[in-house]
């Protein structure tokens, strides 16, 4: 059966095409610049693809973990979730408090019921086990940040003291979804490739507490009003989890030569864009003279979300797509050539902007221009297996009628 939470993840690649296409064109005045879209553009990427790809994949790994038939999609949560996401999205660019609140309340609902059922799946004895602790983990982070993001616009910030609002919600979303259920499909998606699992164990555990515990400190740092007792611990074990994944990820990968396709590029690489942060972030915290701290944490995000997650995605959905769309036994890694050098030339540029303030707007169009053909490169592949499923639903379906 197709899972229509795949089909919605496709869909929204192709949604973020245009958003990038838009970019592009805002940034060589060739339209007018519509407020609310840089970060649409964003949750195109965390909201669309990643969460309907989370929606998708996680209980058939955990079932597939436990040995378990994949359990039937459950409409209930597909609704919401959709529901949720248009709303939403609707209300980004309108700056509409009362879209934003409906469509976060409903993914809000759709996100618990996800993470109630993982753990129906996963079973008493399996909580603290594998890759659903990081499922169950990434997404409890996901409601955090469902809820200060929404909290913005009802005024929730000042009663729960929240220091700096924007940043907790970014850090969550990032630091504490994205991180954990990526390591969580790692862990799930490496015996799938190699045959061998990604790390010992007791190396999986200690990153997933390091990298579980960082996320806390970079969400309370902000929500302390940036209190760096708080925030570098939290950024160090983060780090420290997220570099011992990242050498776990590429011994494996070089070890079975899979190296030789674009898809492990995209997941190595896809890591480093994570750890840029890493060495602005003390500048920026000791106010070094000619750093502009200010842009950096205004524009780094797009060039996080794109080069991190959006490239991370670039090799897993064509793969989720092509093993339960397609039924493919052999599925591998999606991206190609393209897709990698577009994709990270982007990132590079978005970063070249904020310190090469004269060629700003120049330097955005070509980077989207960029990404955008990373996108279309990237989306190319998992349309063509999405065609192909469908067509062979629709010919089911002829020669039953």
């Amino acid at each position: 059966m197709l899972n229509p939470f795949l089909l919605m993840a496709a869909f929204y690649l192709i949604v973020a095409i245009v958003a990038a296409a838009d970019a592009a064109l805002t940034s060589f005045n060739l339209i007018p610049w519509f407020v609310g879209l840089p970060w649409l553009r964003v949750h195109f990427i965390t909201l669309g693809v990643l969460t309907e790809s989370a929606f998708a994949a996680l209980p058939a790994f955990v079932a597939g973990r436990r040995g378990v038939e994949t359990p039937a999609t459950r409409w209930d949560m597909w609704l919401l979730l959709n529901a949720g996401l248009v709303v939403l999205l609707a209300g980004i660019p309108s700056i509409s408090a009362a879209l934003i609140i409906t469509g976060g309340t409903l993914i809000f609902i759709a996100v618990t019921l996800l993470i109630l059922q993982l753990r129906s799946i996963g079973g008493e004895k399996n909580q603290g086990t594998g890759s659903l602790k990081f499922y169950v983990s990434g997404l409890s982070y996901l409601l955090l940040g469902i809820l200060i993001g929404t909290g913005l616009w009802v005024g929730w910030s000042e009663p729960l003291r929240i220091g700096i609002p924007k940043e907790a919600h970014i850090h969550a979303n990032s630091w504490g979804f994205a991180s954990l259920v990526f390591a969580g499909l790692l862990v799930d998606l490496l015996p799938a490739l190699t045959g061998k699992p990604l790390a010992s164990r007791r190396t999986i555990n200690a990153i997933f507490w390091a990298m579980t515990l960082g996320a806390l400190g970079l969400v309370l740092g902000p929500w302390l009003n940036g209190n760096l007792f708080v925030t570098v611990p939290g950024l160090a074990l983060h780090i420290g989890a997220t570099v011992a994944l990242l050498v776990s990820l590429v011994r494996s990968l070089r070890t079975h030569g899979l190296f030789a396709n674009a898809g492990a590029w995209h997941l190595t690489v896809s890591y480093l864009w994570i750890l840029l942060p890493v060495l602005v972030a003390p500048l920026i915290i000791l106010k070094v003279a000619n750093i502009p701290g200010a842009d950096i944490e205004a524009t780094a995000p797009q060039a996080l979300v794109y080069g991190w997650m959006g490239q991370f995605l670039y090799a897993v959905v064509p793969f989720l797509a092509a093993r339960w769309l397609l039924r493919d036994p052999e599925a591998r890694l999606g991206g190609n050539w393209l897709s990698l050098i577009a994709v990270n030339l982007g990132g590079i540029l978005i970063w070249a902007s904020i310190f090469l303030i004269d060629v700003r707007e120049p330097l955005h169009a070509i980077a989207y221009v960029m990404l955008g053909v990373s996108l279309v490169a990237a989306a190319w592949e998992t349309g063509v297996i999405t065609l192909t499923a469908l067509r062979r639903a629709e010919q089911r379906s002829l020669q039953a009628a």
